[in-house]
């Protein structure tokens, strides 16, 4: 069963818990952590791109000029694609970016990137980070203190104490339990969870 260390707020050794093996102990599958963060980026698509085609921009209602006897090519509106400020063709429209998996998919994929962490033995339990208020400078200093500067923080709910915290801190993301992703957990390069998170994400992907 794997592992780990519980680190005090100060570095300390707090003993040592369990981790559950259908959780951080799993195959590593990399093409279902392709198509996990697939889906994530195409889902945060807003997918709003439009652009005008001829019969959508203003002007143009009479012909520029006669059919013949001009010596210029004919034209029937100058708002056609290829005048300066005409339609454009084949430009994007509104559309939605969603790509659909099953959720046991996405359970997998997030069970595999936890288990990458843990067989990188980067991943991080502590009991707490004792912040009583929002302080990016102390946050930065208890993370150097860990060795755990470029993290993922997990907490069991929303910690606006934390969020506001690490928010100016480039390499730092606190996410809850409920908004853990597989992006996140592989963009940064550990991931520090709250002891009392632990519990909650294992139900959660159980």
């Amino acid at each position: 069963m794997p592992t780990v260390e519980v680190l005090g707020a100060k570095g300390g050794k707090g003993g040592t818990l369990d981790l559950k093996p259908e959780v951080f102990g799993v195959e590593v599958r990399v093409p279902l952590l392709h198509q996990a963060v697939t889906r994530e980026l195409a889902d945060r698509r807003a997918g709003t791109h439009d652009t005008k085609g001829r019969s959508e921009v203003s002007g143009g209602g009479k012909k520029p000029w006669k059919q013949k006897g001009t010596g210029r090519a004919r034209q029937g509106t100058i708002r056609a694609p290829q005048w300066s400020g005409g339609g454009v063709v084949h430009g994007p429209r509104p559309r939605d970016y969603t790509i659909s998996v099953q959720k046991k998919v996405r359970k997998a994929a997030l069970r595999s990137a936890l288990s990458l962490r843990k067989r990188e033995d980067r991943v991080h339990v502590v009991d707490s980070l004792g912040l009583a208020a929002p302080k990016t400078k102390e946050l930065a200093a208890k993370l150097r203190e860990l060795g755990v500067e470029d993290v993922l923080i997990v907490t069991l709910e929303r910690d606006r104490v934390l969020e506001l915290s690490g928010r100016n801190l480039p390499c730092v993301r606190v996410l809850p339990v409920v908004g853990l992703n597989v992006r996140d957990v592989l963009l940064r390069k550990h991931l520090l969870l709250l002891r009392d998170a632990v519990p909650a994400l294992v139900e959660r992907l159980k």
